[in-house]
Formats: structure tokens, sequence, C-alpha cells
């Protein structure tokens, strides 16, 4: 019998249903979900007008190549644009987030000839070749992956940034950040650290590449995250929110930026049925204006996880927050999933990642802090009783 080639820790509950802001197992019980399968669902499990969308399109076309004119794509890229508030960009699109940093930064490379590519401690950008080189995590860059072409400079560093440029400038090709760093930890980006990413990729004629992949599509509050700092970048990669749990992954691009046929390709980038996808969670996220949803209910989840006792240096924007745990992890998000029955995420050494759809209420919210409290006393409590 063939299995599943094992390289997933799983949690010992089988998902078979969801819908808003809950998942349900084989069983029948009912999980809130706070970490929408890695941020992927922005707009909610199931959405009704996500699933018409895309059952209107599968009664039409699911797919055809690129080598014709796919008038939806076009629709989409113009969507894109309005809701972003950057209507002169241009839009690449592929199948996921590791594809959509891969062809940004070998775009980058072709747009300038140059070789030298800056990352940052912490990092996270995917697992194809040169988007897992830029990445900081050895246990996951494989020895054909490394490349000499890449630095990594301290995470917020502007001091260390403006001495690399000094002496390397010349040669490189891009900068490569997230706004908000979420496999690194909720990691987020200074505004004066990227004004100066900006500053110095116009000095010296470098693309600036804001990896939007989980901290874009509207979860920090603004569409981009690199947008609280008032710059805009030269690529913006994307993906999991984009399609709600459909695969499609995309890189947005500025208007100075010029294609070349064969320059970038792909086969099912932008078929018809992703982009319907894509297409409905933008109309959702501006019919009931879910990135304002996200700014404000973040915002509040913050400020009363900040009165939390046992929780630490709480940090994010909208609705992308971590926070360390001083009690031990595992057994808080044991405790939280399989008697509170709240899904979480984490991110190494200690913290708990919270990355719930931008459609949630402040009930799911207020259920999810009783949920935690409950969850972190009754570990506490043994404890202060022995």
């Amino acid at each position: 019998m063939a299995n599943l080639f094992d390289v997933y820790p799983l949690n010992d509950v089988t998902i078979v249903k969801a819908q808003g802001s809950y998942v349900y197992d084989d069983k029948g019980t009912e999980y809130l979900d706070m970490y929408g399968g890695h941020a992927v669902i922005s707009i909610g499990h199931t959405h009704p007008h996500w699933v018409k969308r895309i059952e209107a399109q599968l009664e039409q076309i699911a797919f055809y190549s690129n080598s014709v004119k796919l008038p939806i794509q076009q629709q989409l890229a113009e969507k894109l644009g309005v809701v972003s508030g950057k209507k002169d960009y241009q839009l690449f699109l592929c199948n996921s987030g590791a594809e959509a940093n891969e062809n940004a930064l070998k775009m980058a490379s072709f747009q300038t000839g140059r070789k030298k590519i800056v990352a940052f401690s912490k990092s996270f950008h995917g697992r194809t070749s040169l988007a897992v080189a830029a990445t900081d995590n050895p246990a996951i860059v494989a020895p054909v992956n490394e490349t000499a072409n890449i630095t990594f400079l301290p995470f917020n560093d502007v001091a260390a940034l403006k001495a690399y440029f000094a002496e390397l400038g010349n040669e490189t090709a891009a900068v490569i950040t997230e706004g908000i760093q979420g496999v690194g930890g909720i990691n987020v980006a200074s505004n004066e650290f990227l004004q100066v990413i900006r500053s110095l990729c116009d000095q010296y004629g470098a693309v600036f590449i804001a990896d939007s992949v989980q901290c874009g599509y509207g979860r920090s509050g603004l569409f981009f995250a690199h947008d609280h700092a008032g710059v805009n970048a030269d690529i913006y990669s994307m993906a999991k929110g984009m399609g709600n749990g459909f695969p499609v992954g995309g890189i947005f691009i500025a208007p100075h930026l010029k294609p070349k046929y064969g320059m970038l390709g792909t086969t099912f980038g932008g078929a018809p049925l992703a982009c319907a996808a894509a297409l409905a969670v933008l109309e959702v996220m501006e019919s009931d204006n879910l990135m304002a949803n996200a700014a404000e209910l973040g915002a509040y989840l913050m400020a009363e996880l900040k009165q939390v006792e046992g929780l630490e240096n709480v940090r994010g924007y909208g609705l992308m927050i971590g926070f360390d745990v001083a009690l031990e992890l595992k057994d808080l998000k044991k405790n939280l999933l399989f008697k509170h029955k709240v899904f979480t995420g984490e991110a190494k050494p200690a913290v708990i990642r919270l990355l719930p759809s931008l459609a949630i209420t402040k009930a799911e919210v207020d259920l999810f802090l009783e949920r935690l409290h409950l969850a972190i006393a009754e570990i506490k409590e043994p404890a202060t009783t022995a």
C-alpha cells in the first residue's frame, strides 16, 4: 500500500469540513481557527461568494495555457490594482509563494544584469532554489541550493545595510524582505529599515522586493505590510491569502520594470479557475471592508493579549500577531487544541503565531481570549498547588 511521505509533524486531528472561522473534525467537533492554515484563509473558510465564483468558472473554463488571451487574468490585475492602491503595477501569475519569490529574484537579476542578493536573518522566502537560498534556515537549505551570491544581514539593522551597500551596492540585483517575518517569529520591519532599503535601492539601482506572501493581502490592516512605512516596492510577491485556499500566487511589478518575451513563464499560473478564486477574495475584501476589520480587531486583540499573564512581547500588525510564551509552548498549544478546541501556529523558539481569517468577528476574538485564559490557568495551576 502506498503511503504519504512522512515529513509533517501531524496533530492527531482529522479535519473534514470548514466554515467561516471554524473547522470540524471527522467526529463533528468544532475548532476555532486562529491560524487560517498558515495565513491562507483570508475571507473565511468556504465563503459563499468564493464558492459561487469558482462554481460559475468551472461551468465555463477551468484551464487553458498562457498561449492565448484569458480575459479573467486582466480582470484580476485591474481589481488588484484598485484594492491595493497600485493601479499602474503589472501582474505576473504563478501558483505559490515560493514561485512568486523565485520569479521576483530572477526578474531582478534579469533587469539589473547583476547577481548579488541581500536577504535578512530569520527570513523565510520559500523552498524552491533561489527562494530557499535566500531563506535563513539551514535545516531546509540543501547543499545544491547554497549560493555565494546571497548575503544575509541582521533584520532591522540599518547600519549594517548601509555598510553593505557602500561596498557592494553596484553589484547588487535586489534586496528582499518580509514586512513582517512570519516563520521567523512575527518580527516587524521598522519603518526606518524599509525606508532605508527603498533609498539605497534607488541610489544603487537595485530592485526592492517586498515578500508579501504571508504579510500581504490585507493581513496587516493595510494591503501590503510594507505600506505601513509609506514606501513602494519594485516587486511585491503574493500567495497564501490571495486565493483563500485555492493555489495561486503572483508578483506585482512596478511600471518601470519592463517585460521581455520568455523572461518568466508558467504552465498552470493564471488558470481561469485560480483567477476566479482570487477575484472572489478581492471582491469580498472590498465589499466587507476586511482590511479595516483586520486593523480594528487586530489592535483590540493585541491590547488584550498584552494584559495576559504569561505572555511576553506581543507584536504584529492587524491580524498577524505573535507573542512569546513564558510557559512551555508545547503544553500551551496542546491544551488549546485538544481541550479548548483552538488552532494556533508557532515559531521557534517559543512564539505563538495568530493568523485568523480577516473576517473574524469580535465575538470570535473574545472566545479565543476566554479559551486562552483558561488554557494558561490550567497549565500554571499544577505548579501553584505543588
